[in-house]
């Protein structure tokens, strides 16, 4: 959806160099519960990873309160995966946090929310909305309805439509991330057309393609899309934050993991 400020700043004149751990995925053996990133400690690395790039940060956690406007066009981005004022997710996070928690911080500013949905707009909202957001965040029901509404909008669907393609722990993430950042949606510049622009060039794994060479067509679909607009032009995320796992042949995703983002070095330990 957006690249924080933070990042922004960092894109200006960085160049990256990462490594990754974890090897050559062995055979695949019997697993029992939740797999790829359905499993809670992959998905808690997918966050990780996630943060990384969007928050300069691995405490994903810490980004409940996270509010600013970029200046690309989306109004205001804040909280988890950056909802944004101008393109509805934030209006549908505010709402269910308003279901759940009727009368809270937020409600008073719903209307607001509705009349600058599709715009960049900050009329009714400001600072004072800014301050009730950062306020907001300590509520842990604000905190549930921020991880359910990633989980909703982006998460489940990338995680459902990478295990239908065939794709493993990486190439799930893979998914996550440009949905985060592009929206679920299925014109061009959305993750569903930066699908289809892949499957056009190589096929799923389902389909009896190669993993790898699917993702090295992903991720060029991906890249021409960031490139047509400023805010998302550094392609180091996929880069630098992404390939690497791919070239160390690390489908599973397996820790120890080690990347840069922006020229900063991050770690996940085994």
């Amino acid at each position: 959806m957006r690249v924080r400020s933070l990042a922004i700043t960092c894109v200006i004149a960085l160049t990256l160099s990462l490594s990754a751990c974890g090897g050559s995925d062995p055979a695949p053996t019997a697993r029992t519960g939740p797999t790829g990133l359905s499993a809670p400690r992959e998905k808690e690395i997918a966050m990780q990873l996630v943060s990384s790039a969007e928050n300069s940060t691995l405490d994903w956690k810490a980004q409940y309160a996270y509010i600013e406007d970029i200046h690309d066009g989306r109004g205001y981005t804040a909280g988890i995966i950056g909802f944004c004022s101008g393109t509805s997710d934030m209006l549908e996070l505010v709402r269910a946090y308003d279901h759940d928690a009727p009368d809270n911080p937020l409600s008073s500013f719903l209307p607001a929310l509705v009349a600058v949905n599709g715009s960049d707009s900050h009329k009714g909202l400001g600072s004072p909305f800014i301050k009730t957001w950062r306020s907001a965040a300590r509520d842990p029901a604000f905190q549930k309805a921020q991880d359910s509404e990633r989980d909703r909008v982006c998460f489940n669907p990338a995680v459902k439509q990478a295990k239908v393609d065939g794709l493993r722990t990486l190439g799930q993430f893979v998914y996550y991330d440009a949905m985060v950042m592009h929206g679920p949606g299925e014109d061009p510049a959305s993750f569903g057309g930066i699908r289809k622009a892949a499957i056009q060039v190589a096929k799923t794994p389902a389909q009896g393609g190669d993993e790898r060479t699917y993702l090295e067509a992903f991720f060029t679909a991906r890249k021409r899309v960031m490139h047509q607009e400023e805010a998302h032009a550094d392609t180091t995320r996929i880069d630098t934050g992404q390939r690497v796992f791919l070239d160390a042949g690390n489908f599973a995703l397996r820790p120890p993991l080690k990347w840069k983002v922006y020229g900063d070095s991050y770690s996940i330990p085994d």
